[in-house]
């Protein structure tokens, strides 16, 4: 029994451990990291609805509609969390590609009339999807909305 007890407090202590030196360990930004993984499952379902628009990937109604379902999500989520003040490029550097015009006051009203023709482009896409041609005449939309913010707010690839 004393054996036991042994084992499970190691156990636990090493959990333990592990989780304050990965706290420690941390890196980067948080919110950073958030709105990059939150623009991965982006990229990630727009290239399936786009592979399919483009005649590269076979099209498939039932991986589209969950990819078009995806985007719909993705772009209804409440996403002011990933945007703090002082989590632009002129604080963090390369770490994010996010310019800090963004956050100029002037620049709120159109972040987010892009952020609603976003949503709107992703849930025409989700209604769309059931066919090819359906996805071939939405894919446009959501590409422009997506390229409209980034143009503006995100630093160009180098």
């Amino acid at each position: 029994m004393q054996f036991k007890q042994g084992v499970i407090l190691g156990v636990a202590a090493a959990v333990l451990a592990g989780g304050v030196a990965l706290a420690g360990g941390h890196q980067g930004n948080p919110a950073v990291k958030a709105r990059k993984a939150h623009m991965q499952l982006y990229a990630h379902n727009l290239g399936i609805l786009g592979g399919m628009a483009k005649g590269e990937v076979e099209y498939n109604a039932e991986t589209a509609a969950l990819a078009a379902g995806n985007l719909a999500t993705l772009a209804s989520m409440n996403q002011m969390t990933y945007w703090p003040p002082g989590t632009s490029t002129a604080e963090l550097g390369e770490e994010t590609r996010a310019l800090p015009v963004g956050w100029e006051e002037a620049s709120m009203n159109d972040v987010m009339g892009k952020a609603t023709s976003l949503a709107e482009a992703a849930m025409a896409m989700q209604a769309a999807a059931g066919s090819l041609e359906g996805v071939q005449a939405s894919i446009g939309a959501i590409g422009g909305a997506c390229g409209g913010c980034h143009k503006v707010y995100r630093q160009p690839d180098n």
